[in-house]
């Protein structure tokens, strides 16, 4: 059986088709070729157009058909995997009605933060697991507040994977995991928060018929079938987010295993049996995707910080001259651990949760003009991103969640030995590499979700580890002296 896997990411949209029987990846496209842009009006704002992610979706499948390594019509379910925390609003005519208010936007953090504080912050805790901060139902507030015509025209509201599933089938679904992430779901009475819907004003038919993560959303529509020679009628058998997701791809079900990701942004996702939640919502709760699956609690804390692979990109961009990623390295490879004092701080890309919601901006601190080059800031600013990381999973330690191992796709930032080697021995925790990405998860995604694989698990049999990075120990306490340095100048600034 052939899947098709859709990754809806911030920067660019890959298409994977996956033979099921074999686990194996049989093409894949990515479109663009260079990354989307992020569109902000204002300071703090990050917005993209649903309609751009629906063409670059299309032209995406067009050109993983295109390589001719398969037939399109073989293909017999679809799995979509999207960034987080979006926000997509329609109206009747499933028009879109404005740009979606996308997961690094920090326009909703004082509406949020008022809302924790009316709701009460141990019933927002205790039962959302989380303050609603800037999450998806804030930005429906703020549009409901600054935006009372677009408001008053809303039929739905959808995370973008959503989006892409009803362009694709004409049918409005969501799921407990995607509302966890918006902050509308109640951990608690296992149903759609009153509490958020209550004091935001919001109607209960506003939001999309929930149906399980693995389940039918929908058969691909004739028309649509046509444009993309696909059959008409294929099931989109499974959505969620890019995190939840990039868990499901390196086979991240059970309590205590751990996935990273370093794309747009990085994120460490860990998986617990526990309804728990951090007191400050430094780091975040939400429901898995096999949640309540067999009755049993799958809850995924996500660790995020918005700037990585984005800040990666603009060293790249304004510093590196015109180097590609992979002469970036080279030529930081030469500079010694810890820059010769230079630090950067990667908190450039909107409100940073784990920094409870500030937005403390980057900086490049501490240049010497005769020392330092463009081969320090590639070097800084690489460890910096480890360091983030770092920061964050002490929070998580705080709160009973520490990795023995964490794994990871051989992708985005774990290309690079700078970054990969400087995480492993700040942190002293070991990671495996695998050969999969978020649009080869979706794909399987899709075969657990039209019963092609007995059981979640059964999808990994076939998943091979292509390396593994281990602390070096004489390098552990020189790391450890770096990122307290480092974290001692965050503290500064916050």
């Amino acid at each position: 059986m052939l899947l098709l896997g859709l990754d809806l990411g911030t920067s660019s949209i890959k298409a994977s088709v996956v033979d099921g029987s074999t686990g194996k990846l049989v093409a894949s496209a990515q479109y663009p070729e260079i990354e989307n842009t992020i569109s902000s009006p204002q300071l703090g704002w990050a917005e993209q157009d649903p309609e751009m992610w629906w063409d670059c979706i299309q032209k995406a499948i067009l050109k993983c058909n295109a390589t001719q390594k398969y037939n399109p019509k073989d293909i017999q379910a679809i799995g979509i995997s999207y960034q987080m925390h979006g926000s997509v609003m329609i109206d009747r005519d499933l028009r879109v009605l404005r740009p979606s208010i996308i997961w690094c936007d920090s326009r909703a953090v004082e509406i949020g933060k008022k809302a924790f504080e009316a709701i009460g912050e141990e019933q927002c805790l205790s039962h959302l697991l989380n303050s609603p901060g800037n999450f998806t139902a804030s930005k429906l507030a703020w549009v409901k507040e600054n935006e009372p015509r677009i408001y008053g025209s809303v039929y739905k509201i959808m995370l973008p994977g959503d989006y892409i599933s009803m362009q694709m089938t004409g049918e409005i679904t969501t799921s407990n995991s995607a509302l966890s992430e918006g902050i509308f779901w109640d951990f608690k009475t296992n149903a759609v928060s009153e509490d958020v819907m209550k004091y935001y004003g919001f109607t209960s038919n506003i939001l999309p018929e929930i149906r399980p993560v693995f389940s039918n959303h929908g058969g691909l529509k004739s028309s649509i079938a046509d444009s993309l020679g696909l059959s008409s009628g294929i099931p989109v058998t499974y959505k969620a987010g890019d995190q939840p997701n990039n868990a499901l791809s390196l086979n991240v079900l059970d309590p205590g295993e751990f996935a990273a990701t370093a794309g747009t942004s990085g994120v460490i996702y860990s998986v617990s049996d526990q309804v728990s939640y951090d007191p400050k919502s430094r780091v975040n709760t939400f429901a898995h995707v096999n949640h309540q699956m067999n009755n049993e609690n799958r809850l995924g804390t996500l660790l995020c910080i918005n700037g990585t692979g984005i800040l990666n990109r603009w060293v790249r961009d304004n510093i590196a001259g015109g180097m590609n990623y992979q002469t970036m390295n080279k030529v930081a490879s030469k500079i010694a651990e810890g820059s010769e004092g230079f630090k950067v701080l990667p908190f450039g890309n909107g409100a940073e949760r784990v920094l409870e919601n500030k937005t403390v901006s980057s900086t490049l601190h501490g240049i010497n003009f005769n020392i330092h080059t463009n081969a320090h800031i590639i070097r800084a600013a690489q460890e910096g991103i480890a360091f983030s990381l770092k920061y964050g999973m002490d929070i998580m330690a705080e709160n009973g969640t520490s990795p023995s191992v964490i794994r990871a796709g051989k992708a985005n930032m774990f290309l690079s030995d700078i970054f990969s080697q400087t995480l492993v021995n700040v942190t002293g925790v070991s990671v495996e590499l695998y050969d999969t990405d978020g649009a080869k998860g979706a794909a399987l995604g899709a075969g657990i979700g039209n019963q092609y694989f007995s059981t979640p698990k059964e999808a990994f049999v076939n998943m091979e580890k292509i390396g593994l990075i281990e602390p070096n120990a004489s390098k552990l306490s020189n790391y450890q002296e770096i990122y307290a340095e480092w974290k001692a100048y965050l503290m500064t600034k916050l």
